[in-house]
């Protein structure tokens, strides 16, 4: 069995390593976190011991049955931690792709980088593009000739529409909708329940029906 080790904590970090087990293909060795001291545990019921902090990621390189899972979201810098988890310098056929198997996926109709993570019920359409490290959290929808660039996320219940862009670690928050042939950029933050009916331009906050800008991070 191949060995996982997840960089993140509560939340994400669970939640991958809740598809992982599922999954039965990777022994969950445990959690790479800069907060929580080494030899706690992550996990209320099932938990799982910090083994080091982010940096220690390049010392278990060594070892080629170990793959890598970036379970950050940074809401509010995801800029700087998209900044942090490059300077790792995993190869990218080290990351850990976890795909639940009640996921819908075209066969053969979608690309699907290295190190995604589609938690339950998660769906995709034709012509699909999703890059590595990219989040798809349980019910979020993403719509045909859609692309998520590296290590953006889409929340419970989000639904993409055809033709989006979602640029590198963009965030769509919960129950969030984007209509069709819009582009998010880089970095932007689309609040929880809004509705985007235009382009979002990078390092920006957007909320509301229909979503306006709040500020610029």
């Amino acid at each position: 069995m191949k060995k996982l080790v997840i960089l993140g904590g509560r939340g994400i970090g669970m939640i991958a390593a809740s598809v992982a087990n599922d999954l039965g293909t990777y022994d969950v060795i445990g959690f790479l976190n800069d907060f929580v001291p080494i030899g706690e545990k992550v996990g209320k019921y099932n938990g799982y011991k910090v083994i080091g902090k982010s940096n220690d990621a390049k010392k278990y390189l060594d070892d080629e049955n170990v793959f890598f899972f970036i379970g950050y979201v940074g809401m509010q810098n995801e800029k700087e931690i998209f900044e942090k988890i490059t300077s790792l310098e995993i190869p990218s056929n080290r990351f850990a792709t976890l795909i639940h198997p009640t996921a819908i996926i075209p066969k053969g109709f979608c690309s699907i980088g290295n190190g995604v993570l589609m938690a339950p019920l998660t769906q995709l359409s034709p012509d699909t593009t999703v890059e590595d490290n990219c989040i798809l959290l349980p019910n979020s929808f993403l719509g045909h000739d859609s692309t998520m660039k590296r290590f953006s996320h889409i929340t419970a219940n989000s639904v993409i529409g055809g033709n989006v862009t979602l640029g590198k670690g963009a965030h769509v928050g919960t129950n969030a909708t984007i209509r069709e042939n819009v582009v998010i950029g880089d970095f932007a933050l689309v609040g929880s329940g809004s509705v985007v009916l235009n382009d979002v331009p990078e390092n920006s906050i957007v909320v509301g029906n229909p979503a306006k800008i709040l500020r610029r991070k």
